[in-house]
């Protein structure tokens, strides 16, 4: 798991964009995607002759749930805690495109729900999948931060907590050597969130959001290896305008 997570992060923080799109309705209810995608020009420096021997095509689209059905046995054998946290993923949307044809590498996770507080931590859907498949328990896990969601009254919160000081400081000080090691290069490497409300904003808690011209949606860019090393820096909140009484 630790070899995984590693070669990962190396993929995913001097390559790679991810795009965090919400869509907030007026009854609190909506629909989030996360969208990891390889920025070729950035994986071709630093792939170099093996950019051109890449050979693979795999197009799928899958539900959470329809996985822990398909690996039931092994689910059924995880504590039940886990079990739990793992049925919070059941109506995620997964699909993933890897085309060395098209040079198109793509993974999208979609939930709809019914309240901010029932979004769960996108990122992590991969790493729950490989849980599932080979029985490993949560607590083997390396994750040194969790992402949650609260819409209350006109205020909307994305709350980044950190649960392993010590992990997180294993990650920057890797991140930091895939600094050194990439220094010089000219790669992509950012977390984008674009949000959506049902009414327009009054204020923004990052004054680097850019704020539409109609007030109801905000962009907010990070380098991705900052977020990595300090996920704190991506809390958010958004207070929107009252509701307008008739």
């Amino acid at each position: 798991m630790k070899r995984y997570l590693f070669l990962f992060l190396i993929l995913l923080t001097v390559s790679c964009q991810v795009t965090e799109t919400l869509q907030l309705n007026s009854d609190g209810s909506g629909t989030i995607e996360v969208e990891n995608l390889r920025d070729e020009h950035s994986y071709m420096q630093i792939a170099k002759e093996n950019y051109s021997k890449e050979d693979v095509y795999r197009d799928t689209t899958y539900i959470f749930g329809d996985y822990i059905k398909k690996h039931h046995e092994t689910f059924s054998r995880t504590p039940v805690a886990d079990q739990k946290v793992f049925l919070r993923y059941s109506e995620v949307k997964i699909h993933k495109k890897a085309s060395s044809y098209d040079k198109e590498f793509r993974a999208t996770y979609t939930q709809n729900f019914q309240k901010a507080s029932d979004i769960v931590d996108l990122s992590k859907t991969d790493h729950y999948l490989d849980d599932i498949k080979k029985n490993y328990a949560l607590s083997a896990e390396e994750h040194y931060y969790k992402v949650c969601y609260d819409y209350t009254g006109n205020r909307f919160n994305r709350i980044v907590t950190i649960i392993d000081t010590l992990e997180q400081k294993k990650e920057f000080d890797k991140i930091e050597g895939l600094k050194a090691e990439y220094k010089g290069y000219k790669l992509v490497q950012n977390y984008i969130l674009n949000y959506h409300f049902p009414r327009k904003i009054q204020s923004v808690s990052n004054p680097l959001a850019k704020i539409s011209d109609d007030h109801k949606s905000l962009s907010l860019q990070f380098p991705l290896s900052d977020c990595l090393q300090n996920p704190l820096s991506t809390n958010l909140e958004v207070i929107l305008e009252p509701e307008s009484v008739d």
